[in-house]
């Protein structure tokens, strides 16, 4: 699946919050991991006294286990493009980064680096949102991960590679689809002539909508399981796709969101999908970003 885990710092507090996941995912994968640490001429935020070679060497000593790799590696130039380049020389490559590091934002945004990231990267990136009062070293783990489906083959190109790192990891996969009533549903159509026009009650729309997204998470757990992926569930939530996923993931203990890039947009270059951008600019879990091949 990943044979490195690329984790860029910058120095502060705010960007180390994610060596725990690195930490964790290099253990359940055999993974190598890579310190990245990007030099920037322009960076509003120093490395203070020490040197980026001294600061990365001290880091890869934090907690490592014996037989994980780390490596260190300096660059100069942009940090999203250093990043971005860096992990491209690997297929296997997964990006895992704090979402803004050393901006010191009080409210749950995308800093820009890693929104940069997320544009142009090719390689598969954990987003992981860090907090201004962090607690020290928390004992990690990700016990479930939340799939974010819609019914189309984009969205369903996660779960490859999710049910890899979910073996891995000893995870629970839960198969989520959020649906909503079409605007149609709460008024009355006319036909050419004028004459109101049949349509379902508001129940009979209720049941056929759920009923669809329950059908197809029945099926796909059906399909998975016939694979031989057991740890399984489905959730059928009702109401706006990210905000059911994100208020789903608040209530899983230990769970991290893998999304599509796009799902059912079907454009032709990446980016990201109103979904997709909700759930990593509000969920206060790490997101798994996989870009769906088109």
């Amino acid at each position: 699946m990943y044979n490195k885990i690329l984790v860029p710092l910058d120095g502060s507090k705010l960007a180390e919050q994610v060596l725990p996941y690195a930490r964790l995912l290099a253990e359940a994968m055999g993974a190598a991991v890579e310190l990245l640490r990007v030099t920037d001429g322009d960076a509003r935020v120093p490395l203070g006294g020490a040197a980026a070679a001294d600061y990365l060497k001290e880091t890869a000593t934090r907690g490592f286990s014996a037989s994980t790799k780390v490596a260190c590696t300096e660059l100069s130039g942009k940090p999203a493009e250093s990043i971005v380049d860096r992990a491209m020389s690997d297929a296997g490559c997964l990006i895992v980064m704090a979402t803004h590091g050393a901006s010191g934002l009080r409210r749950w945004l995308v800093g820009s680096v890693a929104l940069k990231v997320i544009q142009a990267a090719r390689n598969p990136l954990l987003l992981v949102r860090a907090s201004e009062t962090p607690n020290a070293e928390p004992d990690m783990s990700i016990r479930s991960i939340i799939v974010a489906l819609d019914g189309s083959e984009l969205a369903e190109s996660v779960l490859g590679p999710t049910i890899e790192l979910a073996r891995g990891l000893r995870s629970e996969i839960v198969l989520a689809r959020a649906w909503a009533l079409p605007a149609s549903a709460y008024y009355r159509s006319a036909d050419e002539s004028g004459a109101a026009m049949f349509i379902p009650t508001y129940d009979q729309l209720v049941a056929a909508v759920r009923g669809e997204a329950a059908d197809y998470l029945a099926a796909k757990l059906t399909e998975l399981r016939g694979r031989g992926v057991d740890n399984l569930r489905t959730e059928t939530l009702e109401g706006a796709a990210a905000d059911k996923i994100i208020d789903l993931a608040r209530a899983t203990p230990g769970s991290l969101i893998a999304i599509s890039t796009h799902g059912r947009s079907g454009v032709r270059r990446w980016m990201l999908g109103s979904v997709t951008e909700n759930v990593v600019r509000h969920a206060s879990n790490p997101v798994l970003i996989l870009r769906a091949a088109v």
